[in-house]
């Protein structure tokens, strides 16, 4: 299996920290693996000929959140502080900072909650979707997203590709499909966690997952067929090395928690090419320093560790510090007022969203989440309606810098530019403070970001 042997050679470079039980009781923090690049190649973006006056595009997604559980309250919104449950009226109460566990958000149990549309399913998922389903925050709770949608685009009919969890719809982030898949990959949890103890690997959902890993794809006949989750279908990174445009892939690597999220690693031609790899993967932990130092290429994707992702069961206050040193560095950087920064979360995670998303293919829409456009030329203070899903910024993308599309969502999905103003003066950047009130535990992943 690719890496174990470099993994096993890196383990006297592994801190192991924690108490808790399981998978969690291991936090990793190995040198940067060898296959990766140090940093993207400089690159003067300036001299590509592009649609709009945006020559760097960051795509930052992050986790399981909707539009109700984050922006329900916020003025001019499409958003409700009432839900409803079977039926029956259920005030949305305020979401704590951290869940005690994850909520369950299969690809069957998207289609309960949507229920055909009435979107009153949530709370018959499972006992903690009962508990902490209809929930909400409150201004005060997400103080810098707050303020990023206030100043900045909040865009609120925008969904996930995918009715489901974060696999397929992680892979619509680069691909515009999920590869016929609905859900995450299958794997025996007993043989990851021997893994884990004895390289420091963390699961994959991709071709280097194990051995016996599995996930369904379905055909247009809805025939499923069981596979490895390997594929070997053209991306967005394809299309703009094919034009001979720099691109770069952030995310946790396999020695960190949260390397399920790195798309490409799912994609034959990419993940089993050294060279491509290396080319184009980096650890997220490098992403501000690169950021800051003017060295993002004209097209990148930021996913987090897990510890700082907004997952429920982990500190939200916490991951919201390190999209904030995310957005800071993209604003201290040389590259500022060319670039726009397309912030979402990748699927619903089982909240509450009493907008029915559209149903356009087999797949999806999934259910609403919360889309950020934030840029000097994004409009100042305005809540943009324009239908949109994660296909739409691969849109942005390819007609931006004079791409073709990859499949029938981003041929018919518009480029959100409703979020722009191009005539206007580009905007400084404002920076954000770190929060320093998160009660939740500062994992040791986490309380580098969090505490800067």
């Amino acid at each position: 299996m690719r890496g174990l042997a470099r993994s096993v050679a890196l383990g006297l470079a592994l801190a192991v920290v924690g108490v808790a039980c399981g998978e969690d009781t291991f936090r990793w923090d190995p040198l940067p693996p060898a296959e990766y690049g140090t940093a993207p190649e400089p690159f003067d973006a300036s001299a590509l000929e592009t649609a709009t006056p945006i020559k760097h595009v960051v795509f930052v997604i992050k986790e399981n959140r909707t539009f109700d559980n984050l922006f329900g309250l916020f003025p001019g919104a499409d958003g409700v502080r009432v839900g409803i449950d079977r039926g029956e009226p259920r005030p949305l109460t305020r979401a704590p900072e951290m869940l005690p566990t994850d909520i369950k958000h299969c690809y069957r149990c998207a289609l309960q909650a949507w229920n055909e549309g009435k979107m009153d399913g949530f709370a018959t998922i499972s006992e903690a979707a009962e508990r902490w389903a209809y929930t909400q925050y409150l201004p005060e709770d997400i103080p810098n997203y707050w303020h990023w949608a206030s100043e900045y685009v909040l865009f609120d009919n925008f969904f996930a590709s995918a009715q489901g969890p974060s696999f397929p719809n992680h892979l619509y982030t680069i691909a515009a499909q999920s590869g016929g898949t609905h859900e995450n990959p299958a794997q025996d949890q007993e043989l990851l966690r021997e893994r884990h103890r004895e390289t420091g690997l963390f699961k994959s959902w991709g071709c280097d997952a194990l051995d016996t890993a599995w996930v369904n794809v379905y055909d247009s006949e809805g025939v499923a067929k069981r596979v490895a989750p390997c594929f070997d279908f053209l991306t967005e990174g394809d299309l703009l090395t094919r034009a001979g445009i720099p691109w770069a892939y952030y995310a946790a690597t396999q020695w960190q928690n949260g390397y399920i999220w790195s798309a490409y690693s799912a994609v034959r031609h990419i993940r089993e090419d050294e060279d491509v790899w290396q080319r184009h993967m980096f650890p997220v932990d490098d992403f501000v320093d690169h950021a800051k130092a003017g060295l993002l290429p004209p097209v990148t994707w930021v996913t987090p560790r897990f510890e700082v992702s907004d997952h429920p069961e982990y500190s939200l206050c916490h991951g919201e510090n390190w999209t904030t040193r995310v957005v800071n560095a993209i604003m201290e950087s040389p590259h500022w007022e060319s670039t726009a920064i397309f912030l979402t979360w990748d699927d619903y995670g089982g909240f509450y969203d009493h907008v029915p998303p559209p149903q356009v293919d087999d797949f999806g829409f999934g259910i609403r989440v919360p889309l950020i456009v934030i840029s000097p030329y994004a409009k100042e203070g305005y809540v943009s309606s324009e239908l949109g899903e994660f296909s739409s910024v691969l849109r942005f993308v390819e007609d931006n810098f004079g791409l073709t599309q990859l499949t029938h969502r981003d041929r018919e999905a518009t480029p959100l530019l409703s979020a722009f103003d191009f005539t206007q003066e580009p905007r400084p950047p404002e920076l954000r403070p770190l929060r320093q009130d998160c009660t939740g535990p500062k994992f040791p992943t986490a309380r580098r970001y969090a505490e800067g």
